[in-house]
């Protein structure tokens, strides 16, 4: 009897893990605001250089963040960003050195290397870490 007890015991908190670790996951505003603590937005523009990105970051279900040195690019997609998640492959295809707001990401599955779906970008917000004055 008691190790039927413990084996239940032990499937329950496997299933309750993930519902613990849901409630104490930001949100994907949280998760943003984050990144970008102590950083000022700047202008938006249409292009950013892949040349100077360094990386990109997935905030679930919001935006993609690419670095450029010290400024971070924030482009929430006009569309499909609601499918962006860790398990995510982004595939871009340019013709150039830029990646424009008039670009479309498509979304590979890491796990299964299918297809997921695209998202069109948006606007790229520019947010820097302010200049120390003297």
């Amino acid at each position: 009897m008691k190790p039927i007890f413990v084996t239940l015991l032990a499937g329950a908190a496997l299933l309750a893990a993930p519902i613990a670790n849901a409630r104490d996951r930001d949100t994907p505003e949280q998760q943003l605001a984050k990144l970008l603590k102590g950083r000022v937005a700047g202008k938006p523009v249409d292009c950013i250089s892949l040349v100077r990105t360094g990386s990109s970051q997935i905030i679930e279900g919001k935006a993609i963040v690419y670095s450029d040195g010290n400024t971070l690019y924030v482009n929430e997609p006009r569309g499909g960003a609601e499918q962006l998640d860790d398990n995510s492959i982004l595939v871009t295809n340019t013709f150039g050195s830029q990646l424009c707001s008039i670009d479309a990401v498509r979304l590979i599955d890491r796990s299964s290397f299918f297809p997921r779906g695209f998202v069109s970008l948006g606007q790229f917000v520019p947010y820097a870490k302010p200049k120390k004055s003297n």
